[in-house]
């Protein structure tokens, strides 16, 4: 997780109740946050989105402004997160939907891939069984393009500065530093013309460096500069924020490192960047892409003499950075410790080459991990056990699964590798009846004896012994059809399935 910004809180939960959903996740994580405006997204949402829902991000969303329930469904004025995405493939051709819950838990859209939608029909019976749950619990599907036309904001709040990038293969670090606007004196104001006061605003030294590892490569440099003003009265909502940005200016040599620069420098050099517009928002944030060298980063308010407290973050492969004039000591950045980042690297060049796997390449890639949490005996799975196991993820039955369907089967795999070692006391590599009743209980699944003995015969070996390839199967199997279960009773006590939908849940899984 990124640093946190627990300092920036003030006042009670109940000021949480209103405000912006970018706040909420900020407040919360401590992570940073991306918004897009729905009305301007760009063309790779889906991409963004892909990228963001297999990764370690909060997606919250937000409708357009108002205080009342439309006849579709949605509340205007209303917060909302954004829980899944899934292509899928209709009659007409491939389908874009996003998976949206109301923090109500009631009140759900009404439009199409709604609930009671017979857009649904236009799907594999397996499809409609696994994605479909027809229930008023606040949770509901709709299509990309709806999502478009009905929100206005999209904020993805991302735990980790490397999602922000496809740069891969080096470790992040940061700095995060408080700052304070005082009238009369650093309330400087945005840059206007050589006469104003914006060299009064506090003055940030950055320098970048190229990572050790990366100083053969002569591309830029990604840095992440993210700005976050506190609250100024002690219930938030009593006092709009600031209008507030960031200028970056490249630093010469003629200039004194530890004293602040006089207005002659913002008279003679142009700043490589500045805020397009100052916002209105507790945070705003930006990624450059930066040659190695010295940077000023100069913090303002929209108008001068505004009073107000910051915090200044700033993420990189490697810099340093630190405020000029006071408290001018140098403070170096400290590493992120991100435990999955070579995961997600891994992740990115598999996926990059074959944007769909099959069961040859799902093997490969399952007998190429290493299984860390299982001790010194290692899996080993079988084509066929790949086949058996992409037949539960592929829910269009194309014979693939994609980087999404995978990124939910690694989470997945990481569980059950967990449970298994607990529970495989003697370190045989395979547990017996009541070690896998264990696992399973553990792991969130009750079952019976008698059913339990039965998946023991049906998944175990000759010796009633279950390995961890056919436990993960198993497991595959039973959390499966425990959906198939709650997407299809009506009373919670049983269900009624026509004989295609019957045949694709028992032939094919």
């Amino acid at each position: 997780m990124l640093a946190s910004s627990s300092s920036g809180l003030s006042g009670s939960y109940e000021d949480l109740q209103r405000g912006q959903v970018s706040e909420a996740l900020v407040d919360f994580t401590g992570g940073v946050t991306v918004t897009i405006k729905l009305a301007e997204a760009p063309d790779n949402l889906w991409d963004i989105l892909t990228q963001a829902t297999y990764s370690r991000t909060l997606i919250g969303c937000q409708t357009h402004s108002g205080e009342r329930v439309l006849e579709n469904g949605l509340v205007d004025g209303h917060a909302y997160t954004l829980t899944g995405i899934r292509k899928v493939t209709s009659k007409h051709g491939p389908e874009y939907l996003v998976k949206l819950r109301n923090p109500w838990g009631k009140v759900e859209w009404k439009g199409d891939w709604s609930d009671s939608s017979r857009t649904w029909e236009l799907l594999s019976p397996k499809e409609k069984i696994l994605l479909l749950r027809k229930e008023d619990d606040g949770e509901f599907w709709m299509s990309l393009r709806d999502f478009k036309a009905h929100f206005m904001l999209l904020v993805i709040c991302k735990l980790s500065p490397g999602l922000l990038s496809q740069e891969v293969g080096q470790k992040w670090s940061y700095t995060m530093l408080e700052g304070r606007w005082e009238k009369g004196t650093t309330a400087g104001g945005q840059m206007k013309s050589p006469q104003d006061t914006f060299w009064k605003n506090p003055q940030f030294l950055l320098s970048v460096w190229r990572p050790q590892e990366g100083r053969k490569l002569q591309g830029p440099c990604s840095i992440l500069v993210s700005l976050l003003q506190k609250p100024r009265h002690r219930h938030r909502n009593q006092q709009p924020h600031l209008a507030i940005g960031f200028y970056l200016f490249r630093m010469n040599k003629s200039y004194d490192d530890q004293r602040r620069l006089p207005p002659e420098f913002f008279w003679k050099n142009a700043p490589l960047s500045w805020p397009e517009e100052f916002l209105r928002e507790k945070e705003v944030s930006r990624e450059l892409w930066l040659e190695p060298g010295r940077y000023l980063i100069v913090p303002c308010t929209s108008e001068a003499r505004q009073e107000s407290t910051f915090v200044l973050r700033v993420f990189s492969r490697k810099h340093v950075f630190y405020e000029i004039g006071r408290r001018s000591n140098v403070i170096f950045s400290k590493e992120i410790v991100d435990q999955n980042e070579g995961q997600d690297e891994f992740f990115a060049k598999l996926f990059e080459k074959h944007p769909e796997i099959n069961a040859v390449q799902l093997q490969k890639v399952l007998n190429h991990m290493p299984w860390s949490g299982l001790g010194s005996t290692q899996p080993h799975f079988s084509l066929e056990a790949c086949q058996g196991i992409l037949a539960l993820l592929d829910l269009n039955a194309s014979g693939t699964v994609s980087i999404q369907e995978f990124r939910d089967l690694w989470k997945q795999l990481m569980l059950y590798q967990e449970v298994f070692h607990k529970q495989d006391t003697n370190q045989s590599g395979s547990l017996n009846w009541a070690q896998l009743r264990a696992a399973m209980r553990e792991a969130g699944i009750v079952l019976g004896d008698d059913v339990c003995q039965l998946m023991l015969i049906r998944y175990g070996g000759p010796d009633l012994q279950m390995d961890f390839v056919s436990f993960v199967h198993l497991m595959l199997r039973v959390e499966n059809m425990e959906d198939v279960f709650q997407n299809l009773t009506q009373d919670g006590k049983g269900i009624y399935l026509q004989k295609p939908e019957w045949l694709m849940m028992t032939l094919y899984t």
